[in-house]
């Protein structure tokens, strides 16, 4: 895997073009794609390629085609929070994950900002840079720092997720909203913070950080406590393990 690490962190200067960044359009309300977006998709897709021919491939910037789920499988995010692109927030990230023999096998998210590049690989642990991570233990809530989603492609339907979110926030040590759902469920891997919920997310949003945190001992699962889908929309939550059952309750609400 190190030449798909690789090829993940050559997307660096294309994220930083000014000139990729400026030339977007309106996928939908609050939804948007830059060429950054479709570069990264096609500089990656073209790399996997020369390097996984048999291998099929889904990303958010192409239309979604048949695939067989009994054969390998790319999913990317080419950049998860293209917003915060726009708007020079520093907070967004390539996410790439591998589905193979009927399960994910490998998840990548690199945050070309920090240079940090969070890896988790089946069966062989989670790293940053190399390194092992580890899920916090907290075990209480007023210990316990959360991340949600606010899923603004489907504003009609967040009061719920406000609501819920006040409950929690009366309970827990305090709430962030980075705008990444792959870098929040990084950084529940990396013990930062304990949970992450969304409500709605698509495969290449959650598929790496899925195996990423299960490989650094926390826990993910859908909000009726089932196991994520993969190649669905779905809601997320995942947390350190240790505060799972309690936001399960919140989120039942």
């Amino acid at each position: 895997m190190q030449k798909v690490i690789e090829l993940v962190k050559s997307t660096k200067d294309i994220i930083f073009n000014e000139t990729l960044i400026n030339t977007r359009k309106e996928k939908g309300a609050a939804d948007y794609v830059t060429l950054v977006d479709i570069r990264v998709q096609e500089f990656i897709f073209q790399g996997l390629k020369s390097m996984y021919p048999d291998y099929q491939f889904m990303g958010e910037e192409e239309k979604i085609h048949s695939l067989d789920l009994t054969q390998p499988i790319w999913l990317l995010d080419p950049l998860d929070g293209t917003t915060n692109l726009i708007h020079n927030y520093n907070q967004s990230a390539v996410s790439l994950a591998l589905w193979k023999n009927g399960r994910l096998e490998f998840g990548g998210i690199y945050n070309p900002y920090t240079d940090e590049l969070f890896t988790g690989y089946l069966n062989k642990g989670a790293y940053l840079n190399g390194k092992p991570i580890r899920v916090s233990n907290y075990t209480s809530m007023s210990d316990s720092l959360i991340t949600m989603g606010t899923h603004p492609y489907n504003k009609k339907d967040s009061k719920d997720t406000f609501l819920i979110a006040h409950k929690i926030y009366m309970d827990c040590q305090d709430i962030r909203r980075s705008g990444s759902a792959a870098l929040d469920m990084a950084y529940v891997a990396a013990g930062r913070i304990e949970a992450f919920f969304e409500k709605f997310l698509s495969p290449w949003d959650y598929a790496a950080g899925a195996i990423i945190v299960q490989e650094a001992g926390g826990t993910v699962t859908t909000f009726d406590n089932k196991p994520l889908p993969i190649f669905s929309r779905s809601s997320v939550l995942a947390t350190n393990g240790a505060v799972h059952s309690k936001m399960l309750e919140y989120l039942s609400e």
